[in-house]
């Protein structure tokens, strides 16, 4: 006599065998979609650079090729290796400045407004210049900065300087100043985060013991956040490091960046000096990323 299953246990048997698969292949089944999202919009574009990097080129074209010639260009030029250090230096100033204004607004926020109403609306004040673009941003300092600008108007009218100041706009200060304003926001966000997310009872007990403001700042706020300050540091190195406009507008073409020079180098149809130039400060933000994980442990924040 034949037995013919019904549905139900047919759907049984096959969900039993389904659950009796590795662990590790059911693992593997559920990140397939995300592994693909990943490789077609992260890898594949890293990998194309970097085979572009090795190819030939000249004013007609690219030649599919295996050449080292466009890093030996670029790591044998002492230009490279200045407008590097020029890059390096406008990361650390930014990187300085928005930490120092990142943490105190953060910690402003998040311990000397009571109310989670007003720490939310204050917050979003902090946002509202992200409305606009960073181009319009950028380029709201110029009728500050300039020599007829509201700076140099308002230091002459108060009889500080006899003349307008030449070095507040088109210069590295007037760089480091764009930058600071248009990436602060990215510091201050994980920040507040990390600090919201302290146990308020480990303060008052640092002030039960006798800790004053300071000491409890010290050894407790600042130990605590610096997974969110770890955070806010990668967001801005990476973008700092990427920012060419900023440099070209504000310095008005007297100071360059790697990002700059990549973006010139396009536009002359360099594409595989570009993707040398690309790799190389790939490179370099990896490792300036790899050495702030190293110093601070940012799986609790994620």
């Amino acid at each position: 006599m034949t037995v013919v299953a019904s549905p139900a246990e047919i759907e049984t048997g096959n969900t039993r065998r389904f659950l009796a698969a590795p662990r590790w292949l059911i693992a593997y089944l559920q990140a397939t979609p995300l592994l693909l999202i990943l490789g077609f919009f992260f890898v594949l574009p890293i990998l194309m650079i970097i085979v572009v990097s090795f190819w030939d080129y000249d004013f007609a074209g690219l030649y599919p090729d295996f050449l080292a010639m466009n890093y030996t260009d670029t790591l044998g030029s002492w230009v490279t290796w200045k407008t590097y250090l020029n890059t390096m230096k406008f990361t650390a100033l930014t990187w300085a400045l928005t930490l120092v204004i990142g943490f105190w607004v953060a910690y402003f926020l998040a311990f000397h407004i009571r109310t989670t109403t007003m720490q939310m609306a204050l917050f979003l004040v902090c946002t509202v210049p992200f409305l606009t673009s960073n181009i319009i941003r950028m380029i709201s300092w110029i009728p500050v900065l300039g020599r007829n600008g509201l700076v140099n108007s308002t230091l002459i009218e108060l009889g500080i300087v006899p003349e307008p100041v030449d070095w507040l706009l088109y210069s590295d200060f007037a760089v480091v100043l764009a930058m600071v304003h248009l990436n602060t926001l990215f510091m201050v966000t994980p920040i507040f985060n990390t600090l919201m997310r302290i146990d308020r009872s480990l303060i008052e007990a640092a002030r039960d013991c006798g800790a004053s403001g300071w000491q409890v700042l010290w050894n407790v706020v600042l130990p605590l956040a610096k997974p969110g300050m770890a955070i806010g540091s990668i967001f801005v190195v990476t973008l700092v490091m990427a920012d060419f406009s900023t440099v070209q507008v504000m310095s008005g073409g007297q100071s360059a960046s790697v990002a700059l020079m990549m973006k010139n180098q396009m536009s002359l149809l360099q594409y595989p000096a570009a993707a040398a130039n690309a790799v190389v400060l790939l490179i370099v933000v990896l490792l300036m990323v790899a050495a702030i994980l190293r110093v601070v442990d940012i799986r609790r924040e994620l």
